[in-house]
């Protein structure tokens, strides 16, 4: 019996895909996978039975990648389960920002008490008149899962979109609309756009990315949107930004006591992924990946280790190794099966920056001194056998 902890409350969509060969279990000590949302784990001991943790969501600072990697621990996301939610957000955005909604809805509670609110509305409208957003240009900086919903969609509503991102992948161009022109030149994004929306995730390279170079090219009364990572714009510069009028609205998913401060600021409470189908879909998706490797030793979007995907087991037993990526791993764990004379099947290999993941399928169940001599080799950090 597998025995899996939540530490947070996660969707029964997700956990109640576990079969009848899994417990929920309170007890984290005993736990061989952990299912997460929120909760951090930076401070938690992590204990020796924990194969996997799964985070149903994105983003992963709450958990100590490095570590977990080092003990042989796999850390799986949920990346695109929660896109269409960002998605509608980010379009609410759009409008909130091209006419002022918010500021017309605090006049109307400001003047609750007046008889003649009708009247005096029409009088004060034209305080918070705007502009549609049909026909101006939009960029999209980054176009994964989330980029390419909201550049789709923005084009459905009339508006002409530039998508930039050198790395997107094959899956995403090919769901990208054919109205959706793509830039090569992240300046062409700045200079052009009267709209501009980040859908990137948070690197060194990507932090504070939108910053004074970056206003200094935009046209003045741009509007611009982040609903990825608060730390890709830089809040001081963007402060000065607003003050000029070089940036007409920013719009954000992330409060802090700058951006909630910052005039011409529309902040919003970290809702991007606050629907009810986001949350059933997140754990869904984590649920599937955390049972794929304790069954089968599949990693899929996992965030220290790399893919790795063999499909279901069908042979006697299946060998997964994790390791560090040096040179000559995989010639001393062939080694170890062939001394042992065990003969390999199917086997492969995948490595990501300093650590690498080899899978074995085998014609029957090696026994335990031949996994022995391969725990004792010099960077294995895991062996398991299925």
């Amino acid at each position: 019996m597998r025995k899996i902890h939540c530490l947070n409350a996660i969707s029964r969509y997700g956990t109640d895909l576990l079969t009848a060969d899994y417990a929920l279990t309170d007890n984290a000590g005993e736990a061989e996978g952990i299912l997460v949302r929120s909760a951090s784990l930076h401070e938690m001991e992590l204990p020796a039975s924990l194969l996997a943790v799964a985070r149903a969501g994105a983003g992963v600072n709450n958990i100590p990648l490095d570590t977990c990697a080092e003990k042989g621990i796999v850390v799986f996301n949920t990346p695109g389960a929660n896109a269409n939610g960002v998605k509608e957000l980010v379009l609410a955005g759009l409008f909130l920002a091209s006419r002022d909604v918010v500021g017309g809805i605090q006049w109307c509670l400001d003047n609750r008490d007046d008889a003649g609110i009708a009247k005096a509305a029409e009088k004060s409208k034209k305080a918070f008149a705007g502009c549609e957003i049909k026909g101006k240009k939009l960029g999209v900086i980054g176009l994964g899962a989330i980029g390419v919903l909201v550049a789709n969609a923005a084009a459905g509503l009339g508006m002409e979109v530039y998508g930039y991102d050198p790395f997107i992948s094959v899956s995403a161009a090919w769901m990208l609309s054919r109205d959706v022109k793509h830039t090569t030149s992240l300046d062409a994004i700045f200079q052009e756009c009267d709209y501009i929306t980040v859908h990137v995730p948070a690197t060194p390279d990507t932090k504070g990315m939108i910053g004074k170079a970056a206003f200094d090219q935009m046209k003045d009364g741009v509007v611009v949107l982040n609903f990825a990572r608060d730390v890709l714009v830089n809040d001081d510069d963007m402060a000065e930004a607003l003050k000029s009028g070089r940036v007409k609205r920013y719009v954000t998913d992330f409060p802090n006591p700058k951006t909630v401060n910052m005039e011409g600021a529309i902040v919003i409470p970290h809702l991007g992924a606050s629907t009810e189908e986001s949350e059933d879909n997140c754990a869904r998706m984590a649920v599937e990946e955390l049972m794929d490797y304790l069954e089968n030793g599949n990693i899929r979007n996992s965030v220290n280790y790399p893919s790795c995907d063999m499909g279901v087991r069908k042979t006697d037993s299946r060998v997964c190794v994790m390791h560090k990526n040096v040179p000559n791993m995989i010639g001393q764990i062939t080694g170890a099966m062939a001394a042992g004379g065990i003969n390999i099947s199917d086997m492969t290999n995948k490595s990501r920056e300093q650590y690498a993941y080899t899978m074995m399928d085998l014609d029957h169940v090696p026994d335990a001194s031949v996994i022995g001599k391969l725990k004792e080799i010099d960077g294995v950090l895991r062996v398991r056998v299925l």
